[in-house]
C-alpha cells in the first residue's frame, strides 16, 4: 500500500476535461478542406488522406507511446495522396492544422472546472495530457478560454516532453512542476493504458473518471473511480485526508 500522502492532483485533458466528440467531425471535414484548397485536389481525396494520417497518428501512439507533431502529419498525406509536398507548404499546413481546434473547439465536461476548483483550494493542480494533431500550446488556450488557467500550476503535453502517457516522464515533470515527489500525485483520467497505469507504475494513486469515457468503468486498476465531478468535488477532501493518515 502507498504510505506517502497526496499532495497534488493532475487531470487529464481529453474525456476528462474536455469532451473529445463535440466538433470532432467539424475539424476533421476543415483539416480535409484546408488540405484541399491547399493542395488543389478533390475533397474526398483530402479526407482519404487525413484519415491515413488519423489512423498512423493512433498507431504510432500506441505502438510506440510517443507522440508525433502536426508537422509529422505531412509524411502520411504524402504517402496516401502519392505526391511530394514542399517544404512551405507543409509548414503552412501544418501550422492551420494545428489551429483548427480553436476554430471548432471542444465544450468542457460538465463540472470539470468545478472539479479543478475544488482540487486547487487543497493541492496544487496540473494536467497530465497526451496531444496529437492539437499540440498544448492550442488546448492551453482552450484552458485559458474557459478558467482553468487560473486554477492550475502545471501543464504537462506530450508533445512538449517527447513521450506520451503511460511513460514515466510525463508524470515526472509534472510532479517537479507541481513542487511534489511523483509519488505523491493522485492522477485522474479515463484510460487504464496510459492514465491508470501510467500513475501506478511510478507508484502514485490513480483515479478513472467515466463520465464521458465509460469504457474502463468496472474494469480498473485505479484506486478511485468516479461518473459524475461532483462526487469527486464531494469525495475529495476525505481522500487527501485519509491517504495523508496511511
Amino acid at each position: 500500500m502507498n504510505k506517502t500522502p497526496i499532495k497534488a492532483v493532475t487531470f487529464d485533458f481529453w474525456r476528462t476535461l474536455f469532451y473529445s466528440g463535440i466538433n470532432a467531425k467539424e475539424r476533421r471535414i476543415a483539416r480535409a478542406q484546408f488540405l484541399a484548397d491547399t493542395l488543389t485536389i478533390p475533397l474526398d481525396q483530402a479526407k482519404e488522406a487525413m484519415k491515413h494520417q488519423e489512423r498512423s497518428f493512433l498507431r504510432i501512439h500506441v505502438e510506440e507511446q510517443r507522440t508525433l507533431l502536426p508537422l509529422d502529419a505531412i509524411p502520411f498525406i504524402e504517402s496516401a495522396l502519392d505526391c511530394a509536398i514542399p517544404t512551405e507548404t507543409a509548414q503552412v499546413l501544418a501550422d492551420h492544422f494545428s489551429q483548427i481546434i480553436l476554430s471548432h473547439p471542444p465544450d468542457p465536461v460538465d463540472g470539470a472546472l468545478d472539479a479543478v476548483k475544488a482540487a486547487a483550494q487543497l493541492v496544487p493542480v496540473g494536467v497530465i495530457s497526451d496531444t496529437g494533431i492539437s499540440p498544448g500550446a492550442p488546448l492551453t488556450r482552450l484552458l485559458e478560454k474557459h478558467g482553468f488557467m487560473d486554477h492550475l500550476t502545471s501543464l504537462t503535453f506530450s508533445d512538449d516532453i517527447g513521450v506520451a502517457k503511460p511513460q514515466a516522464a510525463m508524470y515526472y515533470h509534472a510532479a517537479k512542476g507541481l513542487g511534489v515527489d511523483h509519488t505523491e500525485l493522485l492522477h485522474i483520467g479515463d484510460l487504464e493504458p496510459t492514465d491508470i497505469t501510467g500513475a501506478l507504475n511510478i507508484g502514485a494513486r490513480a483515479a478513472l473518471f467515466g463520465g464521458d469515457n465509460d469504457k474502463f468503468v468496472g474494469n480498473t486498476r485505479a484506486h478511485y473511480t468516479f461518473t459524475h465531478w461532483n462526487d469527486f468535488v464531494d469525495a475529495l477532501p476525505q481522500i487527501l485526508k485519509d491517504e495523508s493518515s496511511q
